[in-house]
């Protein structure tokens, strides 16, 4: 955090970074498009753990071993894209993992990493973990937005893309759990 969020998104970018979710975005760019400037009203980051590719296991595996990780991402991602908050979206079968994650995120809470000074920083940011009803269609990026906001789980249209209308039509950044997981890798190791 020491770096600045921009910074931290072209050491992103440097690295190479796609997205790994399918689709192999370049992370960083995509970081990139969210607002520099504040309007005074909130911004986000979801992650998509709804891992629902029949054999699709690795999402899962992160999570049930290393949740720290995955908050520790949300946390850097977060502050590089200036977002108030992260929602991790988390597949509704997934127990374990969702457990596993709400403990580590109240462990980063209680360790003051999270919260309304993350690190000391000033900078106030928090992670909500929310289960998902078990929908295939909530793997693609609006159709998990719109269950997030408690509706039914269908795309939308796009344009607008979430960077500029998302969670409760504010400026999101939507990543799968992989591709966040690596940013404190890429942030320690270049």
């Amino acid at each position: 955090m020491e770096k600045g969020p921009d910074a931290i998104v072209d050491e992103i970018k440097a690295s190479g970074l796609r997205g790994r979710g399918g689709a192999g975005f370049p992370t960083g760019l995509k970081w990139s498009f969210m607002p520099k400037e504040s309007d005074g009203k909130p911004t986000y980051l979801v992650v998509n753990a709804d891992e629902g590719e029949p054999g699709t296991c690795k999402d899962r595996e992160l999570m049930r071993h290393d949740p720290h990780k995955l908050v520790e991402g949300c946390l850097i991602a977060g502050f590089a894209m200036r977002a108030s908050a992260a929602y991790i979206y988390i597949r509704g079968e997934f127990f374990v993992e969702a457990n596993n994650l709400e403990a580590a995120v109240q462990q980063a809470y209680d360790a003051g990493l999270i919260g309304p000074d993350a690190c000391g920083s000033g900078y106030s940011f928090d992670v909500f973990v929310h289960r998902g009803a078990g929908a295939y269609i909530c793997g693609e990026e609006m159709a998990l937005i719109e269950s997030l906001e408690g509706k039914k789980g269908q795309p939308r249209l796009k344009p607008p893309f979430p960077a500029v209308v998302g969670v409760w039509g504010r400026p999101t950044t939507v990543n799968n759990v992989e591709s966040i997981a690596v940013a404190p890798t890429i942030m320690r190791r270049g």
